[in-house]
């Protein structure tokens, strides 16, 4: 019964590094739709939004 085990956990090695690929391809992907969306006019209007947001909360603006 061992020797499976250790054959079964020797063909998935591979396995781990893979998904640490696409995990990092996923990663990358987001970053750059979110900084398309900010340094376009969305971001802007978005960042001012919230801005506005917050200093109504704190009762200065």
């Amino acid at each position: 019964m061992p020797t499976r085990v250790a054959a079964r956990s020797a063909d998935e090695r591979g396995i781990t590094t893979a998904e640490y690929a696409v995990g990092t391809a996923a990663g990358a992907g987001l970053a750059g739709l979110l900084y398309k969306m900010l340094t376009g006019g969305f971001g802007d209007k978005l960042l001012k939004l919230l801005y506005d947001h917050v200093l109504g909360l704190l009762g200065i603006g």
